[in-house]
């Protein structure tokens, strides 16, 4: 069986293509499902405003025209309504109630968002200037405080639930090609992503294989990397692959990589996504 993607973004948030160009080029790529996974709105929650989230006012919209798809794919493609929901700790998270009411199919929990001591939000997976900047006004220009906050929010966001599927677990690397930042291979890093690893472990919903990075040119290998997925399967974590597709022709982009990768850490299959079923999420195995 094919695989999926449930991680897809569309012009109602910070992608290119309408989510029936989506659906038409996921069934066209064989696909076994797509997943919509708008960023999920921050200003009413937050007071923050970006051009990647979804705005408030666009969500009704968003989850009606997916919801049409559906109907117009249906016995063709599975298509299914989730959001990628931020975890920003003391104001918003996709434990939050509202998300409840949605009678989404799936969540996506993710970090981008980390909070320095002067309070001064900033994204881990913004451009390289942006976040150094963060990093000099936010952490006095320590990047390991950086990753310190960054995993310190993703253990709190595991801890707290609520979600289905943890997205890119370490995104923090988006910037970090040659270790420009801080070295992957330092015991403090390494103490970080191992508790990571233990408490998605306890936790038993998947992490994804993220393709998004290589697809966009921000870094050499998938989100995880080859450690922190090793660790993943050490802790038995289930996987899913997905492409974090912002163009409907990056759908399946790298996912021969993403098995491989996989298979270096010791995986031997994926699991894909089979809708909602007694209020939980299903997957499926898949033989890599």
């Amino acid at each position: 069986m094919p695989l999926g993607c449930i991680h897809t973004h569309t012009v109602f948030c910070d992608g290119s293509d309408d989510i029936e160009t989506c659906c038409r080029t996921a069934y066209e790529k064989g696909l076994a499902c797509i997943g919509f996974s708008s960023h999920a709105p921050l200003t009413s929650k937050t007071g923050i405003t970006t051009s990647w989230n979804l705005p408030d006012e666009k969500l009704p919209e968003y989850i009606e025209s997916v919801l049409d798809a559906k109907i117009r794919w249906e016995g063709k493609l599975p298509v299914y309504l989730g959001l990628e929901v931020d975890f920003i700790e003391g104001l918003m998270g996709p434990t939050d109630e509202d998300y409840r009411e949605m009678d989404l199919d799936f969540i996506i929990g993710s970090v981008h968002f980390v909070i320095p001591p002067n309070g001064m939000l900033f994204t881990v997976d913004d451009t390289p200037e942006n976040v150094y900047a963060g990093i000099s006004k936010g952490f006095d220009g320590d990047p390991m405080a950086m990753v310190e906050a960054y995993y310190h929010s993703v253990a709190e966001m595991i801890l707290a639930g609520g979600f289905d599927l943890l997205g890119h677990a370490d995104v923090v690397r988006k910037n970090n090609t040659g270790d420009r930042l801080f070295p992957e291979d330092d015991d403090f890093y390494l103490d970080q992503i191992i508790i990571l690893a233990g408490l998605m472990g306890e936790a038993g919903v998947p992490a994804e294989v993220n393709t998004g990075g290589m697809i966009r040119g921000s870094v050499k290998d998938c989100y995880p990397s080859i450690d922190l997925l090793t660790l993943f399967r050490e802790n038995g974590v289930p996987m899913v692959i997905n492409a974090d597709a912002h163009k409907a022709q990056d759908l399946d982009g790298c996912y021969d990589t993403a098995k491989k990768t996989m298979l270096s850490a010791g995986y031997t299959e994926s699991v894909i996504f089979k809708g909602r079923k007694d209020g939980k999420a299903v997957w499926e195995g898949e033989k890599l």
